[in-house]
C-alpha cells in the first residue's frame, strides 16, 4: 500500500537520521514523505491537492468508524500531549475522534494513526489485494 507521510515543522521530534530511528522510524528511508516548512506551507500543498483535512481530535465527536472517508483525504494527527493549536482545529474540513472508555485520556499517536488508517483504507477500497 502507498501511504504517502507529510510532515509539518516544527515537528515533536528532531528531524534526522537519529531522530527518526529514535522516533521508531527506522523504515522512514523506504517512506514517501513531503516536509513542509510550516503550517502555511502545509495548506498550500493541500489546496493544490484538493483535498480535505480530516484531523484526529478528543474534542471532535464523530467516531472515526462511523465516518465516511474520501480516496484523498489527508489524516491529520497533533502532538500527543498538546493536540493542535485553535487555528488548525478551526480549519480542519472534518473532525474524527476515537471513542475512549471514561476516564481514558487518549490512544499513542501510532495507535490513533494505525487504527483510523486502516478504517480510511477499507472504507476506500486501498487495501493490497
Amino acid at each position: 500500500m502507498h501511504v504517502p507521510v507529510d510532515i509539518i515543522e516544527p515537528c515533536g521530534f528532531p528531524f534526522s537520521d537519529r531522530g527518526l530511528r529514535r522516533a521508531g522510524m527506522d523504515y522512514f528511508e523506504h517512506a514517501d514523505y513531503t516536509r513542509h516548512a510550516d503550517w502555511n506551507a502545509f495548506l498550500a500543498f493541500v489546496d493544490s491537492h484538493f483535498a480535505r483535512i480530516v484531523l484526529l481530535s478528543s474534542k471532535a465527536e464523530q467516531s472515526y468508524h462511523t465516518f465516511s472517508y474520501q480516496k484523498d483525504d489527508i489524516l491529520l494527527f497533533g502532538s500527543e500531549s498538546k493536540g493542535v493549536p485553535v487555528d488548525v482545529h478551526q480549519r480542519a474540513d472534518q473532525r474524527i475522534t476515537i471513542p475512549m472508555q471514561k476516564d481514558m485520556r487518549s490512544l499513542n499517536l501510532a495507535v490513533s494513526a494505525g487504527m483510523s488508517l486502516g478504517e480510511a483504507l477499507r472504507q476506500t477500497g486501498q487495501f493490497p489485494k
